[in-house]
C-alpha cells in the first residue's frame, strides 16, 4: 500500500464514523498532509452541518502550511450550493498543492466537476485511488444514484428446519448477541420496511434499541389500511411512510403514499427515490421477502440461522438459493451474508 493509498484509508476510516447518521449525503472523510505529517482531518457527520473537506481545514492548526499541503478526501469534492457551500470552491481559494481524490461522485450536480474546478485553479488532482473500497464505502448512495432506487438488504431468521416462526405466531429465534447485531443494523441503515401481516403478528416497533443510533424511517407496505393506528408502527419514535391504495396524505410524522397493487415494487422503489430513502432492510415476512428475491430486486442477503432450534412447522422461510460470500458465528446462530 502506498502512501497515497494509506492516506484514503485513513479517510475511508474516519467516514465510517458517521454511518446511519448522514442521509441523503454520502460518508465521506478527509486527511490534511503536510510534509509526510497529518496536520488535520475530518469527517461529515450529519446532513446540513460542514462536509469533510471544511471539518479537516478547520481543524489544522497552522494554516499557513495548507498551500503546501495535500489534502486527501474519499469521494470528489461537491461543486454545488445546497445546504453548504461547495468544498471545491473552498479548496481552490485556500490554494492546496494537491488533491487525491478516492472515488469520483456520480450525483448528477457533481460528476467531475468539483475535480475540473480544481484542476481549473491550477491545482494537481488525482482521483481513482482505492476506489472500489471508496465505492463500497458509499454502495448506498451510490446505488441511489446510479439505479434511481434505495440499497436493498433482505434480512430473515430461520430456524435450524426453516422455519420463521412456529404455529404461525411470533417466535423467537436469533440468541441475544444476533439481535445486537441487528439493531446495529437498523442502526446503520435508512430505512426498514415490512408488510401487513408482519406488523398486525409481530406487533414490531421497528426502532433501535440497546445500541447507540438513529432510528431508521419506517416504511409499511398496508393496502387496504388494516394494521390499527394503535400499533407500535405508528408510535411517534420515527417517521413512518404507509404504501397503501386507499389514501394519500400527511398527518404528524406518518405519510400515507397512495400506490397501486399492479408493477407494486417498481412504483415502491419510484416512490422511495422519491422519498430519498438511500437504504432499506425488508425485514418481511416471508411474502414480501419473496417478492423480492423472484424479482431478483436485492443487493444484499442477510440470514441468520438458529441450527439447533427446530420448529416442525409455521411460516417457511422464503426460497432462496445463492451462495454466501460470508458467514459469522454467534454461539449458536449462524449469520450467511450474500451478495447480488
Amino acid at each position: 500500500m502506498n502512501t497515497d493509498e494509506l492516506y484514503i484509508k485513513r479517510c475511508i476510516e474516519l467516514a465510517q464514523k458517521a454511518l446511519g447518521k448522514t442521509y441523503p449525503n454520502p460518508l465521506v472523510g478527509s486527511v490534511i498532509v503536510h510534509n509526510g505529517e497529518i496536520i488535520g482531518e475530518g469527517y461529515h457527520h450529519k446532513a446540513g452541518e460542514n462536509h469533510a473537506e471544511i471539518n479537516a481545514i478547520n481543524s489544522v492548526k497552522n494554516k499557513d502550511l495548507i498551500p503546501e499541503s495535500t489534502i486527501y478526501v474519499s469521494l470528489e469534492p461537491c461543486a454545488h450550493y445546497g445546504k453548504t457551500p461547495p468544498c471545491a470552491l473552498k479548496i481552490k481559494e485556500l490554494g492546496f498543492k494537491k488533491v487525491v481524490i478516492g472515488a469520483m461522485d456520480s450525483h448528477d450536480k457533481v460528476n467531475g466537476k468539483g475535480k475540473k474546478i480544481i484542476q481549473d485553479a491550477g491545482i494537481e488532482a488525482v482521483s481513482g485511488i482505492l476506489e472500489q473500497e471508496c465505492i463500497e464505502l458509499n454502495k448506498r448512495f451510490f446505488t441511489y444514484h446510479e439505479k434511481k432506487r434505495p440499497y436493498i438488504i433482505l434480512k430473515w431468521a430461520e430456524s435450524g428446519d426453516g422455519f420463521l416462526d412456529k404455529d404461525f405466531k411470533p417466535t423467537a429465534v436469533s440468541n441475544t448477541l444476533v439481535n445486537q447485531f441487528v439493531h446495529q443494523l437498523r442502526a446503520n441503515e435508512h430505512a426498514i420496511l415490512v408488510g401487513t401481516q408482519t406488523a398486525l403478528n409481530d406487533n414490531p416497533s421497528l426502532t433501535v434499541r440497546n445500541v447507540k443510533g438513529v432510528n431508521p424511517v419506517r416504511i409499511l407496505i398496508d393496502f387496504d389500511l388494516k394494521v390499527p393506528k394503535t400499533f407500535s408502527i405508528y408510535n411517534h419514535e420515527a417517521k413512518t411512510l404507509v404504501l397503501n391504495s386507499v389514501k394519500e396524505g400527511t398527518e404528524a410524522h406518518i405519510q400515507f403514499i397512495k400506490t397501486g397493487k399492479d408493477n407494486f415494487l417498481y412504483d415502491l422503489m419510484d416512490s422511495l427515490y422519491k422519498e430519498q430513502i438511500q437504504s432499506v432492510i425488508i425485514e418481511g415476512g416471508r411474502f414480501t421477502l419473496q417478492q423480492f428475491i423472484d424479482a431478483d430486486l436485492w443487493d444484499q442477503a442477510i440470514v441468520i440461522k438458529n441450527e439447533n432450534l427446530q420448529l416442525e412447522n409455521g411460516t417457511q422461510a422464503p426460497e432462496f438459493t445463492h451462495t454466501a460470500y460470508k458467514k459469522e458465528e454467534f454461539r449458536d446462530n449462524v449469520i450467511s451474508f450474500y451478495k447480488n
